[in-house]
């Protein structure tokens, strides 16, 4: 179905939106345009509406595959060819963020790969969603990677006397970051541990050996199996935790959610991959309050 045009304006400037993904919109509808694939499998994309010489266009997508980024190709040289002289980028959860390094001989450094696609088209801004580690932003040029402080900010201030828990190693960094701007009282540490070649999962540990039954909110960026989480909370209760509270930015969800939610009282997540329903799950659109 067509997209409306939306422009918002000043005397200066106009400002407009490509939302690539209809079903995606942080910054309202956007521009008008048709995709579709040719029979022979080839991608390709019209733009509808006049657009204004020399505006600025910013693309919105949740690119899930090689064709969607494609598709931030065949857009972006469509609105060149258009007279759009400014062009950004709202991509919030970057596929491949978890291939930032090379753990077994044989595999791409995947995040690299999409990095150098977005790169090579010159977009003058970048934004990017609660990143998974530091190279993600650090391989984007004229990247703006936005936290999850003001996401979680606005949920916790509906609990009181908790503690902020990392999940892993990996987020623990993050984690102590995020402490600091929300005014957490205390952060729990957890660790796993993983076999690199087969992906399973064993070994959690909480740090800590009685929670009190203060509720536990646990953050991290992404869910995928949720893995992680269900072992983790198992842990969790068995050293006095009180409600368990999961906040992830990227709610994927592969295997869905009534496991997790066997484990967790509540769930908030983000629209930045796909929305989320169901009862106890909360999916917050992210929109300009929350790229802040």
């Amino acid at each position: 179905m067509p997209i409306v045009l939306n422009i918002f304006e000043s005397k200066q400037w106009l400002m407009y939106y490509l939302n690539l993904d209809p079903q995606f919109t942080p910054f309202g509808v956007g521009i008008n345009f048709e995709a579709f694939t040719f029979s022979g499998g080839e991608l390709h994309i019209k733009i509808k509406d006049e657009l204004t010489t020399g505006n600025n266009v910013t693309i919105t997508t949740r690119p899930r595959s090689f064709n969607d980024m494609g598709m931030i190709l065949l857009a972006a040289d469509a609105l060149k060819r258009a007279g759009i002289k400014s062009l950004n980028l709202f991509i919030p959860y970057f596929p491949a963020a978890r291939q930032d390094r090379l753990m077994v001989i044989g595999e791409p450094l995947s995040v690299k790969v999409y990095a150098e696609i977005i790169n090579s088209v010159g977009f003058e801004k970048v934004t990017i969603y609660d990143a998974h580690s530091e190279v993600t932003p650090a391989l984007i040029e004229n990247v703006n990677a936005v936290s999850n402080h003001q996401f979680v900010e606005n949920l916790v201030k509906n609990h009181n006397n908790f503690h902020l828990v990392s999940p892993d190693a990996g987020a623990l960094k993050k984690v102590h970051k995020l402490a600091q701007v929300i005014k957490a009282n205390s952060v729990i540490e957890c660790s796993k541990m993983r076999d690199v070649k087969t992906g399973r999962l064993s070994g959690f540990k909480v740090y800590c050996d009685d929670l009190q039954g203060k509720d536990c909110i646990i953050v991290d960026d992404i869910c995928d199996g949720g893995g992680t989480f269900l072992g983790l909370a198992d842990e969790l209760r068995a050293c006095n935790a009180g409600k368990l509270i999961l906040v992830v930015s990227h709610g994927i969800f592969s295997k869905g959610t009534d496991a997790l939610l066997e484990k967790y009282d509540t769930i908030y997540t983000t629209d930045s991959f796909r929305t989320v329903e169901g009862e106890n799950i909360n999916c917050v659109s992210l929109n300009e309050t929350l790229l802040k």
